[in-house]
């Protein structure tokens, strides 16, 4: 199977490849592809760049290009749920696009006409993360991540966000990606490692928790791989 792993920035694909013997690589539309075997798959890995233009046609490339049969994102997210700490793992059951507005048109917030307001990940392949994280002993929660081409560091937007969408963590990839597998049917799993929450105090280092959590879903992701 052809399994394309896929992060947005560099530190959240850098786990992945050192446990990687040997790799290649294609510079293809402005980016850099990372092709390999691991165990009986082969793995086509890439981070996008931030964003939703860049994470969908990094996910279209992937599929179209590089010939993917499913996709597994490693990334890290901002929890706005009270109860995820940094350092959890949460795989999305649903995304949606909290950025999308439209509503001047009679329209809900996150919709456009013929799409839909959230798009659900694979359940099969949830169903496996579930199985994975208690063969290691750790928990993986499950929730809505919503995606938006925005940092958001604004405690009054992140309310805002956890009351129209019931959102439990905000990145900024995560639903492009989704778009892209639904529209092209490949099983996806978003999967975040939360690098902060709404109640860091003002000497918060994100790079330092970016690291770190960016490792701890990359760990995760390898040992999906392993299982399927």
């Amino acid at each position: 199977m052809t399994i394309a792993v896929m992060g947005a920035m560099p530190e959240e694909i850098e786990p992945i490849l050192k446990r990687l013997d040997t790799y290649e690589t294609v510079d293809y539309a402005q980016n850099r592809y990372v092709t390999a075997h691991y165990g009986s798959h082969k793995l086509v890995i890439a981070y996008s760049k931030i964003g939703k233009v860049f994470s969908a046609l990094t996910a279209a490339t992937l599929i179209e290009k590089f010939g993917a049969e499913l996709l597994l994102f490693s990334g890290v997210a901002g929890g706005i749920n009270p109860e995820l700490k940094i350092g959890d793992l949460i795989v999305a059951t649903k995304l949606c696009q909290h950025d999308l507005d439209i509503t001047a048109f009679g329209h809900p917030y996150g919709y456009v006409p013929e799409g839909a307001v959230f798009i659900k990940s694979d359940a099969t392949l949830r169903r496996q993360a579930m199985a994975v994280a208690k063969s290691m002993n750790i928990e993986l929660k499950e929730g809505v991540i919503a995606t938006g081409d925005q940092f958001v560091a604004s405690l009054e937007r992140k309310a805002w966000i956890e009351k129209v969408f019931h959102a439990d963590a905000l990145e900024m990839e995560g639903t492009s990606v989704a778009v892209v597998c639904n529209a092209l049917d490949i099983p996806f799993l978003i999967l975040r490692a939360i690098s902060d929450t709404a109640d860091m105090d003002a000497g918060f280092d994100f790079d330092t928790f970016l690291k770190s959590s960016a490792e701890t879903s990359a760990d995760f992701i390898m040992k999906m791989v392993e299982q399927l």
